[in-house]
């Protein structure tokens, strides 16, 4: 017996009335699916590196997010891959559904999307009768209210070009619900190159955010090239990541 959802982007999979071996290709919902049904993951890539006994669990590596070993995932035999707009190639997903695999889709920019997609994951696709605990926690945590800003930071996810978080994004909308505006020197896009000189000015911005991930700023890699505006180094994590990361992040960005 079959049934038949369309992923966040539309597509119709078609669903067994089980899905008991699941593949991720994406960190955050391979976290989300190691705390919510660990039973069910059987293959993440390299940069699933939370929850940190994936390994000693038995969950195989299948390569990167951008570059899936798809002979690997095809020899997994998942009833179900979980993939994501942004951090997957479409190329790749057509690939692995021309091998006849089924693939998921989720599309994700903001908080209350997050959510929604990872309990439509949970509930209509695996069939989890209940919402985990975590997921609970982050919806009351962060799907209320956006406050105003407090404070003005540059999020800057690359150098050499220097790249900055922009909008629409999934941490951009994070950190507007802490109070938190991204500017990017009046730079349109999601992750938009800007001279750090545009960037490097009270004016534009009360602080520097540098993450550990996807690029790793380091206290010798980063606030050196910002001589005007306060850096702090932050969690890469914490601001990207939205599964069960997202309790985390509710009390580091508080502080």
């Amino acid at each position: 017996m079959s049934r038949t959802l369309p992923d966040d982007l539309g597509h119709l999979v078609e669903l067994p009335d089980a899905v008991r071996r699941v593949v991720s290709l994406v960190p955050s919902l391979t976290e989300a699916l190691a705390v919510s049904c660990p039973e069910r993951l059987v293959g993440v890539t390299d940069w699933c590196t939370h929850p940190r006994d994936l390994v000693a669990r038995g969950v195989a590596r299948v390569r990167g997010t951008k570059n899936p070993d798809l002979t690997a995932v095809a020899g997994l035999h998942p009833d179900l891959v979980v993939a994501n707009k942004e951090e997957n190639r479409e190329l790749d997903v057509r690939r692995l559904r021309e091998r006849g695999i089924r693939v998921w889709v989720t599309d994700i920019e903001t908080v209350p999307q997050a959510v929604a997609s990872i309990r439509r994951l949970l509930r209509d696709v695996l069939a989890l009768e209940a919402d985990p605990a975590w997921l609970l926690e982050a919806e009351e945590a962060w799907c209320g209210p956006v406050p105003a800003p407090r404070e003005r930071a540059v999020v800057p996810v690359w150098r050499d070009p220097w790249m900055v978080v922009g909008r629409p994004t999934f941490t951009a909308d994070l950190l507007s619900r802490a109070g938190i505006e991204v500017v990017t020197g009046g730079v349109p896009g999601r992750y938009p190159a800007v001279a750090v000189e545009a960037l490097d000015d009270p004016a534009v911005a009360d602080v520097v955010l540098l993450p550990d991930e996807p690029y790793g700023f380091t206290a010798n890699d980063g606030p050196e090239a910002f001589r005007r505006v306060p850096t702090r180094l932050v969690s890469g994590r914490l601001l990207t990541w939205y599964g069960p990361a997202l309790v985390e992040s509710r009390i580091s960005l508080e502080r």
